[in-house]
């Protein structure tokens, strides 16, 4: 592959001809700067840490009661890409704090769905 530079002139060949029906042309694909990737890496955060919620919710909507590894199990069984677990724990907490889940009086590692 050859690098593209700004500098780079690109023309239109009115004359060309080819007897194949279809011709490839490769993509040239833009450099990323590292302010878009950050952005981007964010947003993707963000999106990622509301489907790990989902994937708590719905779990915890269907099972009513289940202890912190089953939870975690099954969260990360529903979920398409790796979460780590201490994310999964975080997105726990959270749903605690916003009244959705309940940890189960007696024994701290079984949680309740309200």
């Amino acid at each position: 592959r050859k690098a593209i530079s700004d500098s780079d002139v690109f023309v239109f060949n009115s004359n060309f001809f080819n007897n194949q029906r279809r011709i490839r042309i490769t993509n040239i694909q833009m450099k990323e700067t590292a302010e878009e990737r950050t952005k981007t890496q964010e947003a993707v955060s963000m999106d990622r840490l509301h489907l790990i919620d989902a994937a708590i919710v719905r779990t915890m909507k269907a099972r009513k009661t289940l202890d912190h590894s089953s939870l975690v199990g099954e969260v990360m069984r529903q979920l398409k890409f790796p979460a780590p677990h201490t994310d999964i724990k975080k997105r726990i907490e959270t749903l605690i704090e916003r009244e959705y889940l309940e940890r189960t009086e007696g024994d701290s590692s079984r949680y309740n769905y309200l």
